[in-house]
C-alpha cells in the first residue's frame, strides 16, 4: 500500500497524526487552564472525562496516534540516515537553512515521549487507569477510587515539587521545539507549498504551538507557586 511502503506515504502519515496530536494538545492545555481559575469546574470536567466509554475510545485512539507517528517517525529517520551513508559525517556544521530541530528530531521526540510516560505516571495512573481497573472487577482501594477525579489536587501535588516541575518545563521547551519544526513540516508535506502560504502556515504553526507550550507551562507555574484555584 502506498501509504505504507513508500516514503511520502509514510511522511502523510506521520503529517497527518502529527497535526492530529496538536490539535488535542490545543484542548487539553485549554482544559487544563481551567484549573487555575476554578477548582471546582476543573474537577468537574475530570469527573465528565472519567472512564466512560467515549472518554476510554479517545483514549485508545491517541494512544495508537502516538505509537504510529513515533514508529514512522523513527522509521523515517533510519531510512534516512541509510540513504546519506557516511555522507552524515562529514558535515561538522549545520547546513544552512537547516534548523537545529529538525537535525534533532528524534532526540526531541525521546524526550517528548518519555515526558508522556511521566505524565501518564502522573495523572493517568492515577485518575483514569483506577476506574478503569474498578470497573474490570479488580480491587481499588476506596481512598483511591474517592480522588481519582481530584485533578486539581493531583496538579498542585505533581507541580509542588520541584523535581517534577523542573522536569516538566524540560519537556515542555522539548515539546515546543518538536512541534514548532513538525508543523510546518506537516504542512509540506501535505502540499503546502506556495511560498506565501508556506510561510503564513509555518507563522500559524509557531503562534498556536507558543500557545499550547505557554498555557501548559502556566498550569506548572501556578502549581509550584500556588497561584489560584491551585493555591486555594
Amino acid at each position: 500500500m502506498w501509504l505504507t511502503k513508500s516514503s511520502v506515504g509514510r511522511k502523510v502519515i506521520m503529517s497527518v497524526s502529527g497535526v492530529a496530536l496538536v490539535l488535542f494538545l490545543l484542548f487539553h492545555m485549554a482544559m487544563n487552564l481551567v484549573a487555575i481559575f476554578s477548582t471546582e469546574g476543573y474537577n468537574m470536567i475530570c469527573e465528565f472525562l472519567g472512564a466512560n466509554w467515549y472518554a476510554l475510545v479517545g483514549t485508545a485512539g491517541l494512544a495508537a496516534l502516538v505509537v504510529v507517528h513515533f514508529v514512522y517517525a523513527f522509521v523515517l529517520t533510519i531510512q534516512n540516515r541509510k540513504a546519506r551513508g557516511s555522507q552524515r559525517y562529514a558535515v561538522a556544521e549545520r547546513p544552512k537553512g537547516v534548523s537545529w530541530a529538525s537535525q534533532n528530531m528524534l532526540a526531541l521526540g525521546i524526550i517528548v515521549v518519555v515526558g508522556l510516560g511521566l505524565h501518564l505516571f502522573n495523572f493517568w495512573a492515577n485518575m483514569q487507569l483506577p476506574e478503569v481497573l474498578h470497573k474490570l472487577g479488580m480491587h481499588v482501594d476506596s481512598a483511591t477510587m474517592a480522588s481519582v477525579a481530584d485533578g486539581s489536587g493531583y496538579i498542585a501535588k505533581t507541580f509542588t515539587c520541584p523535581v517534577y516541575a523542573a522536569l516538566y518545563v524540560i519537556w515542555l521547551a522539548a515539546l515546543w521545539f518538536h512541534l514548532t519544526h513538525g508543523f510546518w513540516s506537516a504542512m509540506q508535506t501535505l502540499g503546502i507549498n506556495n511560498k506565501v502560504w508556506f510561510c503564513r502556515w509555518k507563522a500559524i504553526g509557531n503562534v498556536i504551538v507558543t500557545l499550547i507550550i505557554l498555557g501548559f507551562l502556566a498550569v506548572v507555574v501556578a502549581g509550584f507557586f500556588g497561584l489560584g484555584a491551585l493555591g486555594a
